[in-house]
């Protein structure tokens, strides 16, 4: 039996304060104030309650890249970002292609614990594109994949596309497609627009993602299955999912923290740190996404945390790895973009970080309400609190933030997974 945790006078979703109970891993009681002790009492006069948020894209680089990140230090920097369930991208060496791969890495969250960690199954084996993986197998293994992705690479063959979906639907899995035309960004360093041309840089176009998400919405559409589309980056993305969502098809969208704070403008320094796939946008880009995110159209924020080690990124731009930090800071982005600008309340804010990705992900405890009955996976929000980022200082094995030395808002204060603390006062507990 787990203790009695009692979380006094925390506000659930910023609302009315109120005093939450757990016992045994479920929350047993909520109550507008003068909750009975427990075996344990946390103050939490002041901090916003929320569900434990949940980051359908990830990269978490074991095995193969422990030198970057392992599920464990990747599993730190979720949970005292808020996290309770992260979903592990499939570009590790070897390819997570095949169930004993997947397995590895479920397993390995286990044994670390403080998040759930739920393996993405690829596409194609060894993420080449040209044959399926072991879908079914995946999906029937130990680690139950129900999300499956050549993340960093784009499943570029139609017919090869349409034959996932397909065969995903037997087990209500998504393909969640990196929208990326090869042939439109071969050698692509930065968006395409003046600014590449002023810096002499290789542009990547717009239209390069808008083509694949428009094909793919009517692939979904024609077989009659789930398609997911990570890290929307342009007004034109948005706009063809609002039209397919209108008509009906099964699409769902991502966008990261840093396409919906950074701009293009931050590349004149050529500091590769600024170096991401898809590439930072323009600001009416920006704008786009935040009424997309506003307004449902993109239903989730995700981080593509993507951590490199240093001599990956502390290097030229042009050899630079693709990718940045986003854990830790991710909720505080989505607070600095999209809740002080009055776009989403907390239980928006909630939606977009926990309740949809679990939805999207079949995460089945997660993303649920803080009520009585519910599994007590909880994160404790200090709203009025800022913080310096300070690369050396996160939990990640690797250090290419693009937020160093910026001032944000929200600090994390305590988690809760299943009833058991994994944070507390700002500190990884185990």
């Amino acid at each position: 039996m787990s203790e009695t945790i009692v979380l006094r006078g925390v506000h659930p979703y910023g609302e009315a304060a109120a005093d939450i109970v757990v016992r045994d891993g479920v929350i047993s009681e909520v109550t507008g104030a003068g909750a009975g002790g427990g075996d344990r009492v946390i103050d939490g006069t002041g901090l916003i309650a929320l569900p434990g948020l949940v980051d359908l894209h990830t990269h978490l680089r074991e095995p193969g890249r422990e030198d970057a990140e392992t599920v464990d230090t990747g599993s730190q920097a979720a949970a005292l970002g808020g996290f309770t369930a992260v979903f592990a991208m499939a570009n590790t060496f070897p390819v997570a292609d095949t169930a004993g791969v997947v397995e590895q890495v479920w397993r390995l969250g286990q044994e670390s614990g403080l998040v759930d960690v739920f393996p993405v199954g690829a596409v194609t084996v060894g993420l080449g594109g040209s044959q399926l993986a072991e879908l079914g197998a995946m999906a029937a293994s130990a680690a139950h994949v129900r999300v499956f992705s050549d993340d960093g690479h784009c499943v570029s063959d139609a017919v090869l596309m349409r034959r996932a979906l397909e065969y995903v639907k037997a087990f209500d899995g998504v393909i969640a497609q990196h929208a990326q035309e090869p042939r439109l960004t071969e050698n692509a360093q930065m968006n395409e627009g003046a600014l590449s041309g002023v810096l002499g840089l290789t542009g990547w176009p717009a239209v390069a993602e808008e083509s694949i998400v428009a094909r793919d919405v009517l692939l979904a559409h024609h077989v009659g299955s789930r398609l997911h589309v990570c890290h929307v980056s342009t007004a034109g993305s948005v706009d063809i999912i609002r039209w397919a969502k209108a008509r009906g098809i099964d699409v769902t969208a991502e966008v990261t923290p840093h396409h919906l704070m950074l701009t293009e403008d931050l590349v004149r320094s050529y500091d590769p740190v600024y170096k991401v796939n898809p590439p930072l946008r323009t600001a009416d880009d920006v704008a786009a996404l935040w009424d997309g995110l506003a307004d449902g159209t993109i239903d989730i924020v995700a981080t593509d945390h993507a951590p490199h080690a240093l001599e990956d990124k502390d290097c030229e731009w042009g050899a630079a790895s693709f990718g940045m930090l986003g854990l830790q800071t991710a909720l505080s982005v989505v607070v600095e973009t999209m809740h002080r600008t009055g776009r989403l309340d907390w239980r928006g804010v909630a939606d977009r970080m926990s309740v949809r990705p679990a939805r999207i992900g079949r995460a089945l405890q997660h993303g649920r309400d803080l009520a009585v009955g519910e599994p007590a996976n909880v994160a404790l929000v200090d709203a009025d609190a800022t913080w310096i980022v300070e690369p050396a200082l996160l939990a990640s094995k690797s250090h290419n933030s693009p937020y160093a030395g910026l001032e944000l808002p929200a600090r994390v204060e305590h988690v809760l997974k299943a009833g058991v603390p994994t944070v507390a006062n700002g500190m990884v507990v185990r």
